[in-house]
Formats: C-alpha cells, structure tokens, sequence
C-alpha cells in the first residue's frame, strides 16, 4: 500500500510529460571472456549486439500498471548504442549508450528487464541512468550472464541499488523524498515497493526452480539440492562408493543439484561426465569463475594435471619403481626437475587446455619437458650463512650437511610442535585435562581405547614438574587424533596405505613454545576392534635407533594431521559445508535483501571449485584419494566426522578456544589464551572481532529490534531451509541457533564469514609453504614401524634415511599431490580480499558504507600489529626454526604463492 500511495503522488507532482533518459550499459561479451583471449577484441562480433538484439526496459517502483496485476509500470524497448572502450574500463570491457522514453507519470524506476536476442551469451555489468528527471544518478549492478531470450521461461530482471538523491524535488517535496529514498536502497521483504514485490517473488522462484526436473544446462539459473551421489561410477566394482547425505549410516551436507540422469546399474547414483568434461559440470552460470581469474588457472590446471600429469607419470611409473631414494632426490624436484617423457595425449590435451597452461603445470623449460617445482618456503635459505644449526641428531646427517640450517629446520622438534600452534593446520591442539589421556569411543564397540602413555614416558622433559604438578599449572596439550582416525585404521591399512591411530602429548615451555613429549601409535587389537587398541609409545629422543623411530613417529603423526586437515578442516569444514548457505541464500533471500548483501561476497566461486572438486578431486580414484591416507575411503571418512563432531556453534573462533581448552573467559566474557604466544588465535580472535563488529554494526541498521527480524518471512526461510534442507541430517541437533534474535543472526553471519574468508585461507595458503616439501607434511603412509629381528629394523638401523622415504609418500604420489597443492596455494589475480568490495556501490545505505569502511581500518591495524609481533624476537612461535614469519591471517596479499591473504570467499 504504500509503494501505491508514493506512486500516487509521484504521479500528480511530475504529470505525464514524456521524457528521454539517457543510460549507459558497460558489458563484456563472451568471446573475450575466453580463457584463450583474455585481451579480448569486442569488435568482433560487435554489431550483432546493436540494433533490436538486445533491449532494456525501466520498470518503476512506484507506479503499478492496472492491466498488469498493479505490476511496476514496464516502459518500452530501447536498444544499444557502442561508445567505445574507455581508458577506465577493465580488459574486456565495453560500454553502449541506451535512450529510454519514459513517462514521468510512471514514476521513479526501480529495476530493469533485460532481454538478449543476440545469438550468445554475454556479461552485463552494470547500467547507470545518468540524470533521472527529479532523481539524479540511478546505478544497477549487474554483474549476470544474460543468455539469449528464448533458453529462458521468464524476463530476466535485475534491481537497482544506487539511487542518487535530486536537491530540488527534495526542497519541494521533502517528506516524498525520504519516501522515495527508503524505497530505492535496500530493503526487507515487508519493505518491498508494492509495484515491486511481485519481481521479487518471481525472481527468487526462479532461482528456486524446484519444477525443473530436466538436467540444468549453463544457462539455467537454478539452485537446488542434491546428494553427494554421484562421487563413485557403480559399473566398476573399484569406483563404487556411498551416496553421502540422506541417511543415517552416511550424513553429509547438501551439494547444489545438476540433475543428471542416474545410473542404470544404481538409481541412486547419479551419472558422472567425462574425464575430457571437467570443465562442463553445471553450476548457476553467476557461479562460475571470472574471466581474468587465477581459478581459470585452477581450473584448467587441475585438468592438467588429470589428464596430463598423471599419464606422464604413469608413464614414468613403468620404467622406473619412482620411489626417492634419497633426501638429495627429493632436493631435485625443487632445483633440477626430472624428465618427463612424450605422452601421446599431450596433443588432445592443446585442444581443450592452453598451451601456456600445458607448459606451467609439466614445467616446460628449454625445449625440454621437465618436472620441476618451485621451492617451498619451509626449505628456502632464510638466513645468514653462520646461523647455528641447533640440536641435531644422528638421523638424515648427510642432508643435514647438504641442505644447511634452514632446509633441515622443519625436522625440528621445535618446529614439529610450532607448526601446531603457528602452521597450515594450527586448529586441533587441546589442553589435556586427564593423565593418561582417555577415549569417548563406544567401548561396547571398540573395547578399550584408553592411553597407554605412562608418567615414566614423560616425566623427564617436564622441567622438573610431575605430571600432576604440570597437569594442574595448564602445561600439558595434545594433539589428539586417536578418537577420530581410530575406527578407519582397519580399513585403511586393509589397502595399500598404512596407519596408526595417534597421540602426541607436548609441554608447555616458560617461554610459550612447545615440547613434544611422546607419541602413542595405536592399531586395533588383531582379535577385532572390539577388543580395543594395540598402542606403543614413543619418547622424544635424537640419537641412534631411537632417534630415527621417533622421526617415524613424528611422521606417522604428520600423516594422520594431513588427513583431518585435508578431509575435515578443508573439505568439509570450508567448502562442503557452507554451500548449503550458499544455495539457501541464492533461494530465499533476495539481491535486495540486506543480508544477502552481506553474505554473497563470501560466496564468490565456492560452488564453482565444488563442483570441479566433485568431478576431478574428491571423486572415485579422484586426486584426493591418491594423495590421502585415507585413500578410497577419503569422503565416507569425512562423513563419519560430519556425523559425529560437527556442529555450527563451535565453528565459531572464541567457542572453539574454549572447547579445546587453549582459552578462557573471565566474568565479563573477555578470552585469555593459556598459550599467550599462539599465533593462529591471536591474529584470529582480531580478525574475528573485526568480523563481528563489522557485522553487528550493519544488522543493526536493518534490525532495530527482534521483532523485526522475527516477521521478515525472507529470512526465516532461509535459515528454516538450511537447517531442514541444507544440513537436514543434523537438523534436529539442539544447537541449531533459533534465528528469533538479532544476537542470533550477527553471530550466524559472522560464522559464516569467518569460515568462508579467515579458517578457509589459514589451512588453504599455506598448503604449499609448508606441505609442498612433503617429509615436512608427508600424505601417505605405506608401512608400519618396523619390528625388531626383522630385516626393515635392521635398515632402519643401517639407512634410517630409506627406511623414512619408504614410509611415507612415493614419488608419484608426491608429485600429484604437491602440483595440487601448487595451484590451491596461488591467489587469483582478481581476488577480493577480506575489507574489500569488487564494486563500492555495492549498497546506498550511507550508514552500512561508513560501517565497511571502519571494517576496512580495523584490518589494517591488524596488519601493522601482526608486522610488530612477527617482528618480536621474544615471541618464538611467530617464526620458529624454519625462520617463517605467520602471515597466513594477513588480510591483503599480493598475486601467487605468498603464505598470507584473506580472500572474501571459497574461492580456490
């Protein structure tokens, strides 16, 4: 009603005097948007899109059309006219005149319908209605592919979200003013213009599309739900694998749907695309990567490495065992690179991937095909050449000699337990509250999985303290993946890959850097699991036999800790889970809505590299089991996880301090670290404190009270769908936030974005720093610690280095695995970072502006405050042995491999 009573005065105040409004559409068409031809030429092509083949039409937002349902008046076609390519357009880009002939009777327009007759697809940015009569500057942002007319059912629509403010209608009519300001920025559901809200509805049941039951093609704009069921191929007995999702053996959440037919062997699995289609795998076109994008890199080169760098590899495998011999053979990789021999299917693979990218994935150099890597940070030369080398021990003296201070550093037991509280993967370390250690695993099912580490075990590296002395002073922390590996360890070590069940107990030094004190590898009893746990313990010692079992440990250790961080904290806690948000989002609330405002920067690619990852990465006999511990059992392991400890509100950064026993709160809620030098939550907690404030403040501009958000019908569907549809396997857990306060939603939102932008990039980016030389992170283990009076003890005893390489990941699977790891470690050219916007008319609310802006300080600050602490000599864990500043929660960062950035989203 009152989007009809502004109508009604706009009306009678401006007549129905006819008016030109002139426009401007910036766009790119889609030939220069190819990844062959990122310079482009628009020209060709061009006067295709002139003329009557693409038209745009002004709907108001203030003046219903009688003969159309009270619908926003739709104004006439009016069509393009090229300008140029301007020096402050972006590569690529166009931009056109367009001429509206509008009634000023019709009132103010608040959206527009865009109809694409062109014989392709084509980028529409933005349009800008220059000068408005009465009105001044209205600006759309765009940023859709608009298919051509007839692949779509309906109009395509797109809302304005600058409305500039016309000083003389304002001195006229001030009241009607503020009005019409209201109504053009954004807006709630009950807020919507009434010639409006039919476009609203409309649009988001079109992103619904849940009466499409045909299989989604690029240009579908559907979002939907689906199963992880199309992971495994039924027809061969090696690649079947469990749908996850929708029962109670296998919880999962949703993926987005792409209705593929099922396979004729299993209704339940849904048919997968070829290995030559990585590229074609459906998601809503506005979800795939960008033109210039380094995830074009991503993309094209993780089909690469599919269907290039395994067949050379392959290749290789049946000349040569490819296992490292040696520490030195490892170092060639890094400084010379191998040969890699001509494989036939170079030649196909030029016709559907560059050639440049060809040459960067096998590392083509000198006419020559070598497969050479670029140095990880964790063995580059740091420091000056008369540093000391430290402690050493007898174990891999050879390298030690060859590689100098710094290449040898990550073997430290300074920097094994540095990397637990400062590294890729500082997320998992506990206070250990009980001494020995105890299981929560059923023991009615696995019998007894207690600890077996003793006070003798420990005792003497604990600075003269007993255990219950160091227990009760916070001194004692674990790194616990015994509970969570422990039902797996049968079926992984039924395969080719072996691996224990781990414990490793570390003390806290007066200085707050760590000790690792023992390590307990546990196997189930051979009788069956039911009988519990077969366990020995390893103290920490640097000479001799014993020297070399625990570097073992210490790897078997690194094995299991790459295991959770890859499968858990990466795949599922990132990327799995927040696409139910994402689809959710894209469903219920809409591009007017403020918090999809908020949210959809952190949703940038995410369900893109999903869908990629589903097709080449986490799929049957895909990259992620090769290069996993857990092997084929890689997803369905992540589902046991999902099943059994995830849940919403621990995702958040202050809870999952407390939880894990590193923190504190005070009577006023105010965190203490027991750990005052940590790194990851030091930096966090900012980061995280930034993100909320952030956050609260702009809620509050929409939400001046619970009500308010209780009656928007918008987003308790949202958050109704998430629970009962995204993540409808857990939707009964107690935990679920009830969404009835604004508490509720800020500490929602800030979740989200925290997991989406800050948690995704401290275990993303600094894959390949540290895990790009693999012993320091090896994936794999293939053999068990050798018995003595066996002839592997008595290697071990005579080359602890072979015995070492032997264990851990082969040649093949580290090669595999680092070129992965090479590419999820880049920062696109294009990334938009934590602070930042990719447009800054993102939203007209001068309010919510000034509020991002203080976001974008408070980074800033952040960033000088984490220079001056990695600058502290007296805060030890901040660089550690390997001379390795923390930067991996660093807000901005530079283009490539630079170990810091926050990037907004998922979106690699």
């Amino acid at each position: 009603m009152l989007g009809n009573v502004v109508g009604d005065l706009v009306g009678s105040l401006v007549g129905g005097k006819g008016v030109q409004v002139q426009g401007t559409v910036v766009l790119m068409q889609k030939n220069v948007l190819d990844f062959n031809d990122l310079a482009g030429n628009v020209i060709d092509g061009l006067f295709d899109i002139l003329g009557q083949n693409v038209t745009f039409q002004l709907v108001s937002a203030t003046v219903g059309d009688p003969n159309n349902g009270n619908r926003g008046f739709v104004g006439s076609p009016a069509s393009l006219q090229y300008l140029g390519k301007l020096p402050s357009l972006a590569a690529g880009e166009s931009i056109f005149s367009v001429t509206f002939k509008w009634e000023e009777n019709k009132g103010i327009p608040g959206a527009i319908i865009v109809k694409n007759k062109h014989a392709t697809q084509f980028f529409l940015k933005t349009l800008t209605l220059d000068n408005f009569p009465g009105k001044g500057r209205i600006h759309y942002v765009c940023n859709s592919w608009v298919y051509p007319a007839f692949k779509y059912r309906y109009d395509r629509i797109f809302f304005a979200n600058t409305v500039s403010t016309n000083q003389a209608l304002a001195l006229r009519t001030p009241s009607l003013h503020a009005i019409k300001v209201k109504l053009l920025q954004t807006y709630l559901p009950g807020a919507t213009p009434a010639p409006l809200k039919p476009y609203r509805e409309d649009e988001l049941r079109h992103l619904r599309g849940d009466d499409v039951t045909l299989e989604l093609q690029e240009w579908d704009r559907v979002y939907g739900y689906a199963t992880y069921n199309d992971l495994g191929t039924p027809d061969d007995a090696n690649l079947v694998r469990p749908v996850l999702g929708g029962s109670a053996e296998y919880p999962y959440p949703r993926r987005g749907k792409t209705n593929r037919p099922m396979t004729r062997k299993d209704p339940n699995t849904e048919s997968r695309l070829g290995t030559l289609s990585t590229l074609n795998i459906y998601v809503p076109r506005d979800e795939r990567f960008g033109h210039v994008k380094m995830s074009d890199f991503l993309t094209y080169g993780i089909k690469a490495i599919v269907n290039g760098l395994l067949p050379v590899l392959d290749a290789i495998v049946n000349v040569t065992p490819f296992e490292f011999d040696s520490f030195e053979d490892i170092m060639r990789l890094y400084e010379e690179g191998i040969p890699v021999p001509y494989v036939p299917l170079f030649d196909e693979l030029r016709q559907s991937i560059p050639f440049e990218m060809v040459k960067e994935v096998l590392r083509v150099q000198g006419g020559q095909r070598l497969l050479k890597l670029p140095k990880p940070q964790i063995i580059k030369c740091k420091c000056s050449h008369h540093c000391s080398r430290g402690g050493t021990s007898t174990f891999l003296t050879v390298v030690l000699i060859r590689a100098a201070v710094d290449k040898s550093a990550w073997r430290t037991d300074e920097e094994f337990a540095r990397e637990m509280v400062a590294g890729v993967h500082p997320v998992l370390i506990k206070l250990l509250k009980v001494f020995p250690p105890v299981s929560e695993l059923d023991p009615d099912k696995y019998g007894n999985q207690n600890s077996t580490i003793t006070a003798a075990h420990i005792e003497a590296n604990l600075d003269g303290l007993t255990v219950d002395e160091a227990l009760s002073s916070n001194r004692l922390f674990i790194l616990d993946h015994h509970d969570v590996f422990m039902p797996y360890i049968a079926r992984i070590n039924s395969t080719a890959h072996k691996a224990y069940a781990t414990r490793t107990l570390l003390f806290l030094n007066a200085d707050s850097t760590l000790k690792p004190l023992a390590i307990e590898l546990s196997l189930p009893h051979p009788d069956g699991e039911k009988y519990g746990a077969v366990s020995k313990v390893y103290s920490a010692a640097e000479n001799g036999v014993d020297g070399s079992l625990w570097q073992l440990a210490k790897a078997y250790v690194g094995v299991m800790d790459v295991g959770v961080h890859q499968l858990v904290s990466h795949w599922l806690g990132t990327h799995a889970i927040l696409e139910p948000f994402i689809i959710a989002t894209n469903r219920h609330l809409s591009v007017v809505h403020p918090i999809n405002k908020l949210l959809t920067p952190h949703y940038r690619d995410t369900m893109n590299i999903n869908a990629l990852a589903r097709q080449s990465l986490i799929s049957a006999d895909g990259i992620l089991e090769k290069t996993s511990v857990q092997g084929k059992f890689a997803l369905e392991y992540s589902s046991w996880v999902y099943k059994n400890h995830w849940n919403l509100v621990d995702q958040a950064l202050p809870d999952d301090l407390v939880k894990r026993g590193v923190a504190v709160r005070d009577q006023n809620g105010e965190l203490s670290l027991l750990i005052k030098d940590y790194p990851y939550a030091e930096d966090g907690l900012q980061i995280w404190k930034a993100i909320e404030t952030w956050v609260t403040e702009y809620c509050a501009i929409y939400y001046p009270s619970d009500d308010a958000l209780r009656s928007d019908a918008e987003l308790q569907a949202w958050w109704k769908e998430i629970r009962d549809v995204g993540h409808s396997d857990k939707k009964d857990e107690p935990w679920w936030p009830k969404m009835e306060t604004v508490s509720e939603l800020t500490q929602s939102c800030t979740t989200i974005i925290w997991l989406a932008s800050a948690f995704h990039a401290i275990i993303n980016f600094g894959q390949y720093p540290y895990g790009g030389y693999v012993p320091n992170r090896p994936t794999i283990s293939r053999r068990l610690v050798p018995e003595p009076g066996t002839p592997e003890h008595d290697l071990l005893e005579k080359n602890p280095d072979k015995v070492f390489l032997r264990t851990i990941s082969s040649q093949y699977q580290t090669i595999i695995g680092v070129s992965l790891l090479e590419i999820l470690s880049t920062h696109a050219s294009d990334e938009v970072y934590l602070g930042q916007r990719d447009t800054p008319e993102w939203t007209t609310d001068q309010k919510a502006l000034e509020a991002f802006q203080r976001f974008g300080k408070a980074l800033k600050s952040i960033e000088d405050d984490i220079n001056k602490k990695n600058a502290d000599p007296s805060l030890k864990n901040r660089n550690g042995p390997a001379k390795m500043p923390f930067t991996l929660l660093f807000p901005s960062s530079e283009v490539g491999i630079t170990g810091k950035g926050i990037p907004n989203s998922v979106s690699i």
